[in-house]
């Protein structure tokens, strides 16, 4: 079982309708099923007055990170649009948002965003909420487990932050065959606890 306290915060990562909605544009199987899973996370942490914090692509119309623009991924979770919205079932109040790929970047971290053209990597804001919090320790959940999931995790941990995987939490895209359990072995080599 997972315990919170104010050291802890939880992260969502990336909960929106083109990921965990059947109609979206980037579907990742069964990401609708993962709502509630979190919500139950949601509810613990802030009983336990744990920090919440929701990742959110949040892409310009126009970016490499698009395949129409060269880029590997179809048009997804576009600024101000339906599919760049939160699931409609996922419980969120007035907790931090953290905004990833506004000006085009890749966000698959909810840590950083990385020029698909340049390389060059920039931090967002997580990272600041955290240490004014005081956050030691994050747990994570969200989609997908295979890009945006793991990417936070080993951020987290090349960070120096403890990190726990709510593993009914999240799901895959699995782009590539057995791209979830890599990711998962990746989290738990970077010394995430899984559960």
């Amino acid at each position: 079982m997972t315990t919170y306290d104010p050291r802890t915060a939880l992260v969502v990562v990336d909960v929106q309708n083109d990921f965990a909605d059947p109609s979206g544009s980037l579907y990742v199987r069964e990401g609708e099923q993962i709502v509630p899973v979190i919500n139950d996370q949601v509810r613990a942490a802030k009983a336990a007055g744990a920090l919440v914090v929701y990742s959110q692509d949040w892409h310009p119309p126009t970016t490499p990170h698009f395949k129409k623009d060269g880029g590997v991924w179809p048009v997804h979770c576009v600024q101000d649009t339906w599919g760049a919205e939160f699931h409609p079932h996922l419980e969120i109040g007035d907790d931090v948002v953290i905004r990833k790929g506004a000006d085009g970047g890749d966000g698959y971290s909810a840590f950083s965003v990385r020029d698909p053209l340049s390389g060059v990597t920039l931090d967002t804001e997580l990272e600041r909420v955290l240490r004014q919090d005081g956050i030691t320790r994050i747990v994570v959940c969200g989609l997908a487990t295979d890009y945006c999931v793991v990417e936070t995790v080993v951020d987290a941990r090349t960070l120096g932050l403890a990190v726990e995987v709510i593993t009914s939490g999240i799901r895959a895209v699995e782009l590539a065959p057995s791209a979830g359990e890599m990711a998962i072995a990746r989290m738990r080599d970077a010394g995430a606890e899984l559960v």
